[in-house]
């Protein structure tokens, strides 16, 4: 068995490495807010997010007692071959579900399925619990009402960046409540050492998000804040996505060997010159990205064959976990 990384990333990717290297020239990495103070200007200085069209459904999913806000796409003129949860993106403190409404309106119709998007509570206003708290509660009522409402019973739920880490979470929960309709999960460039205590996690340690989210928590080894710690049997086959110059791969791949040695289905592709939130950019690694994602996603939920490849933003926010 070959285990370097260059046998992680697909040949066909290697010619996509020069055109996208060219956007990424001019766009320098950089840091999410640091602070209170800078995470509110961000906030402010964040555009309207594009509508779609159709426009998104808006409705309040209610399970176990607890009630969260939820944005829905159901595809145009058919019915939904699945439904697909999707958890955005922000670093737990910024982003919203309407920022994913092109994206999710996009692949509703080119798979013929149901996205629905969380709009969970955001830190430091609302720490964890939170977050994984209205995760859990979307992802029940649609366990309980998705047959009825959309006619389908194939579930999958899809996270982008710290939306992979709350989607774990939400997983973990599910199963230990014993519910097992969860078929299938897409997790791209997600965190999953909150604790600092690998050498992963320790690459991200000095970030505000960390401390907005997770600042009260004694121990930020427990799974629903760290996963990557956590029992991970039983859970679906995962498909997980992170480009080869994110400063999450090192964790990323950590979490697929915990997974692969919980006996879980794990698709790992790595995506060669691409850094964080890559399939958020428009750059023919971002396309490739989603591309794959649609053609995984389209084999387990919905249409084996969609229309080409697509653009748009998973998430209207900054490139922070």
């Amino acid at each position: 068995m070959n285990l370097g990384l260059s046998h992680l990333i697909d040949p066909r990717l290697l010619p996509l490495v020069e055109e996208t290297s060219a956007f990424y020239a001019h766009r320098p990495a950089g840091q999410g807010p640091g602070n209170p103070e800078e995470l509110r200007a961000v906030r402010a200085r964040l555009a309207n997010p594009a509508a779609a069209d159709p426009p998104a459904v808006e409705e309040v999913a209610s399970a176990d007692g607890r009630s969260v806000p939820v944005r829905i796409h159901e595809p145009a003129g058919t019915p939904s071959a699945g439904v697909l949860l999707e958890v955005h993106g922000g670093g737990f403190y910024m982003g919203a579900a309407a920022a994913s409404d092109v994206r999710n309106r996009t692949l509703a119709d080119a798979l013929g399925i149901t996205v629905v998007s969380v709009d969970y509570r955001l830190a430091p206003e609302h720490p964890w619990p939170a977050a994984p708290d209205d995760c859990e509660t979307a992802a029940l009522w649609l366990t309980e009402h998705m047959a009825e409402r959309f006619g389908t019973s194939r579930l999958a739920i899809g996270g982008f960046s710290a939306g992979s880490t709350l989607a774990v979470t939400t997983l973990l929960r599910l199963r230990d409540r014993g519910v097992d309709a969860v078929d299938a999960a897409v997790l791209q460039f997600g965190t999953y050492d909150l604790s600092a205590r690998t050498p992963a996690g320790r690459l991200i340690a000095d970030e505000y998000f960390l401390e907005a989210y997770a600042g009260s928590v004694a121990d930020r080894t427990v799974p629903d804040v760290s996963p990557l710690y956590g029992d991970l049997t039983g859970l679906p086959p995962v498909l997980m996505v992170v480009g080869e110059a994110d400063i999450l791969l090192e964790d990323n791949l950590a979490m697929a060997g915990r997974l692969s040695a919980a006996g879980v289905d794990v698709d790992l592709r790595v995506y060669p010159g691409a850094p964080h939130a890559f399939t958020g950019h428009p750059t023919p690694m971002g396309r490739a990205g989603l591309d794959d994602i649609e053609g995984w996603l389209g084999e387990r939920l919905g249409r084996a064959e969609y229309p080409g490849s697509t653009n748009g933003s998973p998430d209207g926010s900054p490139d922070g976990p």
